[in-house]
């Protein structure tokens, strides 16, 4: 048994050695010293650069993890939201409630006098100034782009 296990201490001891020619073969090479050189006199550059990569993934590892920060977030981000996906629900009932009443009054025409008495209408004045104001604009930007 110790004949097998010099054995395999000598052939281990030969590819050890192949290798290190291997490696020495390599470093022969102009074109390694060369690479080696530029490595080497960047060293200091390179290990700052590491130095803030190590501290930068540091940081994002702890934000990442941080159970308070991501609640804290989420939260904020809810409270920002609500606001709006309510305002939002509200344009779309009244829109929906809209339709419905219009629907039902479809058979009814809507006459001059009609029309007059609603631009009395102080909504029917902001969006009919609204509407005029819009395509004042959109009339603008198309004579701008011509």
């Amino acid at each position: 048994m110790s004949q097998l296990s010099a054995g395999q201490e000598v052939a281990a001891t030969l590819v050890e050695e192949k290798q290190s020619l291997d490696v020495l073969d390599q470093l022969m090479k102009p074109e390694v010293q060369q690479s080696l050189t530029v490595l080497v006199d960047n060293l200091p550059k390179l290990a700052e650069m590491v130095t803030l990569m190590t501290k930068a993934y540091d940081f994002a590892q702890n934000i990442a993890t941080d159970k308070v920060l991501i609640n804290d977030f989420a939260q904020g981000i809810g409270e920002f939201v609500k606001p709006v996906q309510e305002k939002a629900k509200g344009i779309a009932a009244a829109a929906i409630e809209a339709g419905e009443r219009s629907q039902e009054a479809a058979g009814s025409t809507v006459g001059l006098f009609a029309m007059l008495k609603m631009l009395k209408d102080p909504e029917v004045q902001k969006t009919l100034r609204f509407a005029q104001a819009f395509l004042s604009v959109l009339s603008e930007r198309k004579n701008e782009k011509a």
